[in-house]
């Protein structure tokens, strides 16, 4: 790390800042939107969390408190919350291992769902091109008469 943090340039620094000021204006605009729908950020991205699930049983409570960086009481008492909401529903596999539980979206839970996301899709396609600009940066202008 040494080395390349040597190599940075001016240009680095303001790319470094544009992401970091729209990812931060991004996160709050989604506050904002998630808020309109009636939920908070943290409950949006539980929903976000079970619907994105690749296992088609949902996701069990360790695996979403991995998705949102939690640990598990907090996402069993966010689970409850949201549950009591009428958006998501607990089920128990009827063989295997009884303890574990998974997590699925209500109908209500899933039209939540589908107007955040939809809306978010659209800003993300809108800061597309910044995202773009600091992945692949222009190269550097060379000074005239250089190769």
């Amino acid at each position: 790390m040494g080395r390349q943090a040597e190599r940075l340039t001016e240009r680095d620094y303001a790319n470094l800042l544009s992401f970091r000021a729209g990812l931060r204006r991004f996160l709050r605009w989604s506050e904002q939107q998630a808020a309109r729908v009636g939920l908070t950020a943290t409950q949006h991205q539980l929903l976000l969390a079970i619907r994105g699930h690749a296992d088609s049983r949902g996701p069990t409570i360790g695996e979403v408190a991995d998705y949102l960086c939690t640990r598990h009481h907090s996402a069993v008492q966010l689970a409850d919350r949201v549950e009591r909401l009428g958006l998501i529903c607990r089920t128990r596999e009827e063989s295997g291992d009884r303890r574990e539980v998974r997590l699925a979206l209500t109908r209500a839970g899933l039209a939540k769902l589908a107007l955040l996301s939809a809306a978010h899709l659209e800003e993300l396609r809108r800061l597309a091109p910044l995202i773009d600009t600091l992945v692949h940066p222009a190269p550097a202008a060379r000074p005239a008469g250089s190769r």
